[in-house]
């Protein structure tokens, strides 16, 4: 089995998923998304951030919500599904540490409810981010908006970031979603890397796994570019592969040509 530490001198495995938020690469669209964010949250409003598989959307996400410190903000994190809202208010229940205990939706609510208000007594404040939320379904865009506002709606229980494919702003858009889309303050998209902002990204990537010299050469990065589309799970994985091939083949440098290699084993 190869080892990309052994072989190329790194101190930890390039390109991996668990970056620390400290060394992520500062995607062009991040920091607007994190202005929005903050935004909607010392609001207790709603913002949405979307992307193509891959462009980087739930580490944003991530970015965001770990500045959120816990002594001040309880972070609610999911991951939609395409189940009813009876499944999403459970989740919700579980995510707090309180069983969900009825199978009525009134009454999960309330409890739902219940456990945000009492997340504010304690001089916290709840936020909640919904990942994958293209998956969610219309009847749940419905009357998400029940679950964040307290009695006629005099204010907000709790603000809600989603994060999703495209596909969520069609749903958003679709009328019966309005009450919610209505709390929606601002909405990011996070591009396709260009080309040069690629170069940039693979260079960050080696660097903090403990490169000290280049390791993919000019083709290689406008090929990791190119057969990536710009997205960022892609252009990881062609260039891990790319590192492989070329360790495969005693190359001091990745090139196209392992690049080409690479694109032929990933989907």
């Amino acid at each position: 089995m190869i080892a990309l530490t052994t072989a190329w001198g790194l101190s930890r495995e390039p390109f991996a998923q668990d970056v620390p938020v400290k060394e992520l690469f500062p995607l062009p669209g991040l920091g607007p998304f994190i202005d929005r964010f903050d935004y909607a949250v010392a609001n207790g409003l709603s913002t949405v951030i979307t992307g193509e598989v891959g462009s980087g959307k739930s580490t944003s996400l991530r970015a965001a919500a770990e500045r959120l410190h816990p002594s001040e903000y309880r972070v609610i994190s999911l991951i939609a599904t395409s189940g009813s809202l009876m499944e999403l208010l459970r989740q919700i229940c579980i995510a707090l540490g309180d069983p969900p205990m009825s199978n009525s939706i009134a009454k999960m609510i309330a409890l739902v409810r219940a456990l945000l208000l009492d997340i504010a007594s304690k001089k916290q404040i709840p936020v909640l981010l919904i990942d994958e939320a293209h998956l969610l379904r219309l009847d749940v865009f419905d009357q998400l908006h029940t679950v964040a506002q307290a009695d006629f709606d005099s204010r907000t229980l709790v603000p809600i970031v989603l994060s999703g494919q495209i596909a969520l702003i069609d749903k958003l858009l679709f009328h019966t979603s309005k009450p919610f889309a209505s709390r929606i303050v601002g909405r990011s998209h996070m591009e396709a890397l260009q080309r040069e902002h690629m170069a940039d990204y693979l260079a960050h990537h080696v660097s903090i796994a403990g490169a000290t010299k280049p390791l993919f050469s000019a083709d290689a990065v406008t090929a990791i570019h190119q057969s990536s589309g710009g997205m960022l799970r892609r252009a990881g994985n062609l260039a891990r592969g790319a590192l492989m091939a070329a360790v495969i083949e005693h190359c001091p440098i990745a090139t196209a040509e392992h690049v080409r290699i690479a694109s032929t084993e990933i989907m």
